[in-house]
């Protein structure tokens, strides 16, 4: 049985007090097993999502020449407000009614928002400035929501705009289905 001898003590006889080294093991092989499937499991649910930071002024010939026209999804009480901008300049909006959905798989549910996905799809075909297949950049989507806003109807306006996809070629002559933007937050 493996164990740690600690010593004998000063007393006449000596007392042998091994600690079981058996069940730390097992436990320490519990919790590297469970981290392992978890980490593994964390990535493959991925959402690709970025902080767009301003460029600083004199940033040379990294610096974009044009304001790109950015989607800006408003998450609001009973409305949701699509609005294309190109910087500040607001090109085109659209309001809809907040209409969702109940969708439960395994005893647990979730929101969906059908109506906000199909406006988005729509509102990429007529705007969005990357729909060709050799095109490596995707299109930028803002979602706007207040501090407040639930984290399930977060998720349900993101998976929306996910929704939203186009083909993607590879350097290899490939294709593949990926997002049509690239989502950012702006909390109010």
């Amino acid at each position: 049985m493996g164990g740690v001898d600690v010593g004998g003590s000063s007393e006449k006889r000596p007392t042998n007090t091994d600690i079981n080294m058996i069940p730390f093991i097992d436990l320490l092989m519990v919790t590297i097993t469970f981290l392992l499937l978890t980490a593994v499991w964390v990535t493959n649910s991925r959402m690709e999502v970025n902080a767009q930071v301003p460029a600083l002024e004199g940033c040379g010939e990294s610096c974009p020449k044009e304001n790109p026209a950015t989607l800006h999804v408003h998450l609001d009480d009973d409305t949701f407000t699509l609005a294309w901008k190109e910087g500040a300049v607001l090109v085109s909006e659209n309001k809809l009614p907040k209409q969702s959905i109940q969708v439960g798989k395994d005893g647990m549910t979730a929101i969906r928002y059908p109506g906000l996905a199909d406006a988005i799809r729509s509102e990429w075909q007529r705007a969005g400035a990357h729909r060709d297949a050799t095109d490596r950049k995707l299109d930028q989507a803002v979602l706007h929501t207040a501090n407040g806003t639930p984290f399930s109807e977060v998720v349900a306006a993101l998976d929306a705009i996910n929704a939203a996809r186009r083909e993607m070629a590879l350097a290899d002559g490939s294709r593949i289905e990926v997002a049509a933007f690239s989502t950012t937050f702006a909390a109010r």
